[in-house]
């Protein structure tokens, strides 16, 4: 943390002093192929890509090891739930930094100049969707004083959790400040960079719709959210069809295809199908499982899939990579048809019907959850069986639990973004994961992530008050809103 505040510092440093000695010689001294500053478009489209690439792929390989979508067959700690040993992932927190820190300067930058005015709305927006993002995962984080090195705060404080959510600067307040500064907006100069939206301001207003229900679903154990809920729902202005879905699409080569396409093939086929996703889909006889994975080869007809317990410990078992079924194609030779999922239709409507479920809001649970089933199989390109929604996934049937299908439901769709499906699994215990084959963890689920170790380094004061907070930097310390 402390390198990211010293590097913005010298950043800004350095452009104040380029700035000061050409104040009267510009056309002389200035060089055009060497600006001083980076524009606030090329910013927002660097921050909103390398975001969603990175924890795209990070929500794969890390994050789906801890949701229990996919397991790792080989002499993977992380998959053994020793968090603090990252391999091919598992070490979000220089992602959210980087991009928090870019982010901030597009938002200094569009409330010191009048030209880039029109980038503060969709900044603060963003600013909120990754905050949640890191403080879902580690707890409580520097926030309030980061990346104000210019003021002499060179190590941050952590804040707390509960104060990254509700307080003034914090998410959502940030959300509301953010559809504030867009629909005060009365400038002409539009948009650029914006490689989710194209530029499209009101996508932005839904899009921060969609983050509040988010968040205030997420902190609903700790707060009253009912009438906030209430309020979004009957605006009905959020994400509430695919077509307008927060995504931006990969490609089918470099360098904009996804990450698991670029891996070895023995790195990719080292993640395979975990025995919690064969056991949900196979229950639930879900036809997705043939487009997020590849039935296992050798079991003579290549029709089955075959799950793998999550957490094997490959010095002391044997596996055959020919029994279980790997991650489907989409993921490494047709990610054309793969996104880079910030917020959908689904997940909100998923959202919305757990908080009509819960008696939040007046609406029908389960027409909200039969449209997300639906959102959420057109996403992943795939047929929805005539008969689905009414048998195998048939809302609160047979002794169904309505809470437990919504959220069994969002966690199947929520493949590549792992670290999601394992937030829920803590907020809501859906669906039950499985105690791992060989666990270092004393076979729990953590319960969060562990600060990285360049924290009790780089901002050693201030880790070890948050070390101390979660009983020496531990895993199965719950964050606020799980308490």
């Amino acid at each position: 943390m402390k390198t990211i505040i010293k590097f913005t510092i010298l950043s800004l440093l350095l452009a104040i002093g380029i700035s000061s000695c050409t104040n009267d010689f510009e056309e002389l001294n200035t060089n055009p192929n060497a600006p001083v500053s980076v524009q606030s478009s090329l910013l927002l489209r660097q921050v909103i890509y390398n975001y969603g690439e990175e924890m795209s792929y990070e929500g794969f390989v890390a994050g789906g090891l801890l949701s229990q979508h996919m397991t790792a067959l080989d002499f993977n700690l992380f998959d053994r739930h020793a968090l603090k040993s990252p391999q091919l992932g598992g070490n979000p927190w220089p992602i959210f930094y980087r991009n928090l820190r870019d982010n901030q300067i597009i938002i200094n930058q569009s409330r010191a100049t009048p030209a880039f005015a029109v980038y503060e709305g969709p900044a603060l927006i963003f600013k909120a969707y990754m905050t949640a993002g890191l403080t879902d995962i580690f707890g409580d984080v520097p926030y309030s004083e980061a990346f104000r090195g210019l003021e002499g705060i060179v190590e941050p404080a952590y804040d707390l959790q509960e104060d990254i959510y509700l307080q003034p600067g914090g998410i959502l307040d940030n959300l509301d400040q953010g559809i504030a500064a867009i629909e005060n907006y009365s400038s002409s100069i539009a948009l650029q960079g914006d490689v989710l939206f194209q530029g499209d301001l009101d996508a932005w207003v839904r899009f921060a719709n969609s983050l509040k229900i988010k968040a205030l679903m997420r902190i609903s154990s700790k707060e009253n959210v009912s009438a906030g809920l209430q309020a979004l729902y009957d605006d009905q202005n959020y994400i509430s069809s695919n077509s307008q879905n927060a995504v931006f699409n990969f490609s089918d080569s470099e360098p904009n295809n996804f990450r698991m396409a670029r891996l070895r093939a023995g790195d990719f086929n080292n993640f395979v199908m975990s025995e919690t996703m064969e056991e949900v889909l196979e229950g639930l006889n879900d036809q997705r499982v043939e487009v997020l994975f590849r039935a296992r080869g050798n079991n003579g007809n290549g029709e089955d899939f075959n799950g793998l317990l999550n957490g094997i410990d490959a010095s002391s078992t044997s596996v055959t990579l020919a029994d279980y079924s790997l991650a489907g194609t989409i993921f490494r030779e047709n990610t054309g048809a793969l996104d880079a999922n910030y917020m959908t239709a689904w997940e909100t409507n998923f959202l919305l019907a757990e908080a009509a479920e819960r008696g939040l809001i007046t609406a029908s649970a389960q027409t909200l959850y039969e449209t997300g089933v639906t959102q959420a199989y057109e996403y992943w390109n795939t047929a929805l069986p005539a008969n689905y929604l009414t048998t195998d996934a048939a809302y609160a049937a047979n002794a169904n639990d309505p809470i437990e299908q919504i959220i069994t439901q969002k966690w199947i769709a929520s493949v590549i973004n792992g670290y999601e499906g394992w937030i829920e699994y803590r907020r809501t215990g859906f669906p039950a994961l499985k105690t791992i084959s060989a666990s270092f963890n004393n076979d729990l689920i953590p319960a969060r992530m562990p600060y990285p170790a360049e924290e009790a380094s780089l901002n050693a004061y201030n880790y070890n008050v948050a070390a101390a907070a979660t009983n020496d930097n531990d895993i199965n310390v719950p964050v606020w809103w799980d308490e």
